[in-house]
This record gives C-alpha cells, sequence and structure tokens, in this order.
C-alpha cells in the first residue's frame, strides 16, 4: 500500500501542476478538474487493485459495474447541474477533459505495472 499510495500522490501532483497551467487563475474550473480526476480515477482503480489477474480480463460483478459506472457517469455530468454552481463548480473544456482522462489512464496503466511486479514477488 506505501507503493500505490506514493503512485496515487504522484498523480494527484500531476494533476494539480497541469491544471494550474492550463487553468490559471479559472478557480471553479480547477475545483472542476480536480473533482472529476479525483471520482473517475478512484472508482476505475477499484477495478484495478480488486484483482490479480489484469483490470482489463478481470470481469467484476454486476453490482460493482454498476456502482462505478454511475459514479463516473454522475462525475462527468454534475458540473453541467444547477448544482454545481454550489460547489463552485464550471464546465471544462473538451481538451481540458480530455487532458484528465489521459492522466486517469496513465494512473490505471501505472497501478497495473506495480500490482504485476507486486504479485511476481508475492505468491
Amino acid at each position: 500500500m506505501l507503493i500505490f499510495g506514493f503512485v496515487s500522490s504522484v498523480f494527484d501532483y500531476l494533476t494539480f501542476g497541469v491544471l494550474l497551467l492550463l487553468l490559471p487563475g479559472m478557480i471553479g474550473q480547477f475545483r472542476t478538474g480536480w473533482f472529476l480526476e479525483s471520482v473517475v480515477s478512484a472508482s476505475l482503480i477499484v477495478l484495478v487493485i480488486r484483482s490479480r489477474k489484469p483490470f482489463f480480463k478481470s470481469e467484476p460483478g454486476k453490482y460493482l459495474s454498476i456502482a462505478t459506472l454511475l459514479t463516473i457517469v454522475t462525475a462527468l455530468l454534475f458540473p453541467l447541474t444547477p448544482l454545481a454552481v454550489l460547489f463552485g463548480f464550471e464546465p471544462l473544456s473538451f481538451s481540458t477533459v480530455f487532458i484528465i482522462a489521459i492522466i486517469v489512464f496513465l494512473y490505471i496503466v501505472t497501478a497495473e505495472v506495480i500490482k504485476r511486479f507486486f504479485y511476481s514477488r508475492v505468491k
């Protein structure tokens, strides 16, 4: 868990830095980007660490799949709802969402590589 925690922190700092560079002075969009990356990556990382198999080869249970999908869809749509104003969220540009998706993808791939390394050493 120390290694996974470290990797999580590295990707948090990466997200923070990228959002600061992309959205200087845009507090609402920064907040929205941070929220999206955090919720989506946390939801997907559960699929990576729940099994020894690669996450794309280990089908999750029906309820975990539904919960993950609903969480991600809700997080993506939330900034577009009237409730977003209460949290200071603002809609993001497609390019910002795309960059966040790349960061999440890199995080998932990194976690998968680390998981393989871990299980190659632990029987």
